[in-house]
């Protein structure tokens, strides 16, 4: 509820479509970004890098959005966004530790843990399972998963794959964090709250954890320009609006689509060729997705029932 509006205002849900579409759309940034990203950070250190990436996004939210911080639940907002911007960034931090450990296939895979772990986590601290094509539709996304981007060294596990595993804890928690919150909340005010968290956190680290260095270049400007104002101002305020009407099984579902889009950009930019057990991890991704919305383990009623209705 915004100002001015009557307490017993409701917002219509939107389409499901719609909402799914918007996850696919962030997804779709994300996966598109990695070539940048690899580029720019030839000429910067990582965590600098975030630390303006976040930085720059925070800003211009808190100018889209400064009017949202006078509503009454901006401080319950401000505080829910700052948790959840907490694991967010610290999802990023994890992950960039453990590529410096192990190799970026086992931590994809690894990373890739948080698709299982958001209905596990969800179940155990919310007890509420999801239902039955959900479950069958993670299985087979993470299956796919494993097929994109597992090697052979996936059982030998190191510091490296620790941390990455710390990451895909991380990045399930923000996403269930969104999903208890969003529907509750601000929108602006949270998804400032937790770009702007995430930008305090970068600032406070980046200068000891790692040596500082920086050429700006035009391949940093230009991933800096993507990457703060699509891949994380305009991205993340999709996610925070979309979760407020998608359950948190669903969005991580339409999230691992993330490697198969980071290979299609690859394959457009450097001609980098997937092999066939990756397009079998591809199609097997896409096949998870399918499952939920289908819904085939449910009667065609109950289908026609839930098709008319928001994910709960």
């Amino acid at each position: 509820m915004t100002r001015g509006q009557p307490a017993n205002w409701k917002v219509e849900p939107p389409a499901s479509w719609k909402v799914d579409a918007s996850l696919v759309a962030v997804t779709l940034i994300w996966g598109a970004t990695f070539v940048l990203v690899k580029q720019a950070l030839a000429d910067v250190s990582t965590l600098l890098f975030l630390t303006l990436r976040f930085s720059i996004a925070a800003v211009a939210l808190a100018l889209i959005f400064r009017k949202e911080f006078r509503a009454p639940n901006a401080s319950a907002s401000l505080l829910r966004g700052v948790l959840a911007g907490t694991f967010l960034f610290g999802g990023y931090v994890l992950q960039t530790a453990g590529l410096k450990f192990t190799s970026a296939s086992k931590a994809g895979f690894i990373t890739g843990l948080f698709v299982p772990l958001v209905p596990l986590i969800g179940g155990l601290v919310l007890q509420k399972l999801p239902q039955i094509s959900e479950l069958a539709g993670i299985v087979i996304a993470f299956t796919g998963l494993l097929l994109l981007t597992v090697q052979k060294d996936i059982l030998d596990i190191g510091r490296g794959d620790l941390l990455e595993a710390g990451c895909a804890v991380a990045y399930a928690c923000h996403i269930l964090i969104l999903g208890r919150f969003a529907p509750k909340s601000n929108l602006g005010v949270l998804t400032v709250a937790q770009i702007a968290t995430g930008a305090l956190l970068g600032a406070a680290t980046f200068w000891w954890v790692e040596p500082v260095r920086i050429t700006l270049t035009l391949n940093v400007w230009v991933a800096l320009a993507v990457t703060s104002l699509l891949a994380t101002a305009l991205a993340f305020s999709v996610q925070t609006w979309a979760q407020r009407w998608s359950s948190p099984t669903r969005t991580v579902l339409i999230f691992s689509l993330e490697p198969v889009f980071a290979w299609l950009t690859s394959y457009l930019i450097a001609g980098e060729v997937l092999s066939h057990r990756g397009m079998a991890g591809a199609a097997l991704i896409l096949a998870g997705i399918l499952m939920v919305e289908l819904k085939p383990f449910k009667k065609p009623a109950q289908r026609k029932a839930v098709g008319s209705t928001m994910p709960q």
